[in-house]
């Protein structure tokens, strides 16, 4: 597996029934799901398996990708067990990847994203904030727009560096809104508002910084069998201490994604996405000419073991 990259999804991968094969299938899955019931005081297949209005809501939607994320790791994790090079995770999906390589234990990462998901959401009580995906712009072009609004007094952020030609805004939605014509007058495909009710990666989320800081520092450990690769820098770390200052940072900062598959694609020959929905194996096909495997469900367990079985 040191030629491989473990990836792990974030918010926008979550639908109704995710996980539930694994649960129907394999008895460690149901024990995950029942330890994390426990745990937040949450019924879990609930959640995960029927119609309901609360996966949409961030303090719910991080604990549920995030254990689907970890069902389908620790499962293929049992019969393979080496370390990835490296782990890497998109915005929540950076918690996933800790829990990985073993610097906070599984169940410990569904509370931390718990309270995370509610730290961000007390964060933009009060203010109409929003996320909006732009398509079909350079990089540059985004953000001299965004900072051109902001000059105006207008509160927008480039979040997340998807990949080329895919960015997403977050911000207040009036201002968000607002850019919609210049995005497009500029030559953006389109300009978008997603069903977010807040606004991630962004300085107005700052107020959730320390507390959730305050929480790792009490479940963080410094145990990394792999190396994890920040969304904040694109860069490896494998200490608590990096952990602790890069995850406050990954709050309020720009997710770059595309970049830490540049940055450190020469180091792999495939990766593994773990959690339903398969969003980073569409990123990447922008983004590098190496196969992403996906486990989101039990049969595609089987079908990625088979093949990592084959080629070793």
């Amino acid at each position: 597996m040191n030629k491989s990259a473990f990836l792990f999804p974030g918010q926008g991968s979550q639908a109704v029934g995710m996980g539930k094969s694994f649960v129907e299938h394999a008895p460690e899955a149901a024990r995950m799901l029942e330890a994390a019931s426990e745990a937040l005081k949450i019924d879990m297949a609930h959640l995960l398996f029927e119609p309901n209005d609360l996966l949409e809501q961030t303090r719910y939607t991080q604990p549920a990708i995030l254990l689907v994320s970890m069902m389908a790791y620790r499962l293929f994790h049992e019969k393979v067990g080496d370390a990835p090079a490296f782990a890497l995770g998109h915005s929540l999906g950076e918690f996933s990847a800790l829990a990985a390589v073993g610097a906070i234990d599984w169940l410990e990462a569904v509370k931390l994203v718990h309270l995370r998901g509610k730290l961000m959401q007390q964060a933009c009580e009060g203010v109409e904030a929003g996320m909006m995906v732009v398509l079909g712009l350079a990089d540059e072009d985004v953000e001299a727009i965004c900072q051109e609004a902001r000059d105006e007094g207008k509160k927008v952020w480039p979040a997340n560096y998807n990949a080329e030609g895919q960015i997403v805004v977050a911000g207040l939605k009036p201002d968000l809104q607002s850019l919609e014509g210049r995005f497009k007058a500029s030559g953006a495909k389109r300009a978008m508002l997603l069903k977010m009710s807040v606004a991630s990666h962004c300085p107005l989320l700052q107020s959730a910084v320390e507390p959730l800081q305050e929480a790792l520092e009490k479940v963080l450990g410094d145990r990394f069998d792999a190396p994890v690769i920040s969304n904040v820098t694109a860069k490896a770390y494998n200490t608590k201490a990096e952990a602790l200052e890069l995850l406050g940072r990954q709050l309020v900062s720009p997710v770059r994604y595309k970049q830490s598959i540049a940055g450190n694609d020469d180091l792999v020959e495939r990766y593994i996405e773990f959690g339903h929905g398969g969003v980073l194996k569409g990123l990447n096909r922008r983004a590098t000419k190496k196969p992403t495997l996906v486990v989101s469900d039990y049969d595609s367990l089987s079908a990625v073991l088979e093949t990592v079985a084959g080629e070793g």
